[in-house]
């Protein structure tokens, strides 16, 4: 296939080039991004000479019109995705998430091409710590925060050319991921660096709060499968069913690093933090017999803490920039 990759120089995007370039040789990947703080050419270093790389934004509609015609399939990665930036300024996020995601819908439209989009579990908003409910394909959107928010325009979007043009698309909503590649301003990444620059790690809050982790390699994995199989205008909700509080998964990341459990900060929470995700993936298995095959989510933690001692080429630049920016918000 050719292959469209919004966004394939930011962290989950470019973990999907890498791997279509190992799995796929006969696929031609053209990747667009805007090549802001998040979306990073060395990224794709390793893979340059066998894709085409595009510095451009997704919402200038000819550069995105004159890419998708020559395609003949687009993946959605590109977004802004960071919680905390957009309650600093939710503008660039309405800008990329809801604008970029209408010119790819409607360029898609024009050239009758398919269209996978990628999107988060954080469209659903929250569940109650104690609550047995997962978020499935039917739970109501309930965003929290100008990221989700825009994400979930995104979504209904999609959904509305599906129905209204005929756009032959797909819709994944994921948990959070983790693994290479990942901006430094995340949560898992920032300890490690934090750790391995001698700073301290930081812990909003009580770390009482649940995340449904997933190794990134998973996530692709599953988006190739729906791209392959899924049925058009379904939502598919990805998860390796990983749930674990924040406060457990900095404890095992610091035993792991040789540090003492309780070496870290407590700093102040995120405003409107959500308490709980939990996603049921049971469509994608049954349906399209996906499975996750990083189960094991301590290895997958110790794998990603030596992929960033082995590349602090990559992060090193950046990271007292993203340290700066937390210590402003007293974070």
């Amino acid at each position: 296939m050719r292959l469209l990759v919004t966004g394939g120089a930011g962290f989950i995007g470019a973990n999907f080039v890498h791997s279509t370039v190992r799995e796929y040789p006969d696929d031609a990947v053209t990747v667009i991004d805007a090549l802001t703080y998040a979306g990073r050419r060395e990224s794709l270093a390793a893979v340059e000479d066998s894709i085409r790389l595009v510095e451009g934004d997704i919402c200038d509609a000819e550069l995105v019109d004159n890419l998708v015609a020559e395609s003949d399939a687009v993946i959605h990665f590109a977004a802004e995705s960071h919680v905390d930036n957009a309650l600093d300024n939710p503008e660039p996020f309405l800008h990329t998430n809801v604008i970029g995601t209408f010119t790819i819908l409607e360029a898609v439209r024009r050239h009758g091409v398919r269209l996978h989009h990628i999107s988060t579990d954080e469209v659903y908003g929250d569940l109650a710590l104690d609550e047995p409910q997962r978020f499935t394909e039917a739970t109501p959107y309930n965003p929290s925060s100008p990221y989700s928010a825009t994400k979930a325009g995104s979504d209904m979007l999609v959904r509305a050319w599906v129905r209204s043009y005929g756009v032959r698309a797909t819709i994944s909503n994921c948990s959070n991921n983790y693994g290479p590649y990942q901006h430094i301003e995340k949560f898992i990444p920032r300890q490690i660096t934090n750790i391995l620059t001698g700073r301290r790690a930081k812990l909003y809050g009580t770390g009482h709060n649940v995340r449904d982790w997933i190794h990134v390699e998973d996530h692709n994995s599953a988006v190739r499968r729906i791209l392959e199989k899924g049925q058009i205008g379904r939502t598919y909700l990805i998860s390796s069913e990983g749930e674990r509080d924040n406060l457990t998964v900095l404890r095992t990341l610091l035993r792991l690093m040789d540090r003492d459990p309780d070496d870290f900060d407590h700093v102040t929470d995120r405003v409107g933090h959500d308490l709980r995700y939990a996603i049921d993936p049971s469509t994608l298995y049954n349906e399209l017999g996906w499975a996750p095959k990083h189960t094991d989510f301590e290895e997958g933690l110790r794998s990603t803490i030596e992929w960033y001692r082995n590349n602090e080429s990559w992060w090193r630049p950046i990271k007292d920039a993203a340290e700066a920016q937390y210590e402003k918000r007293g974070q």
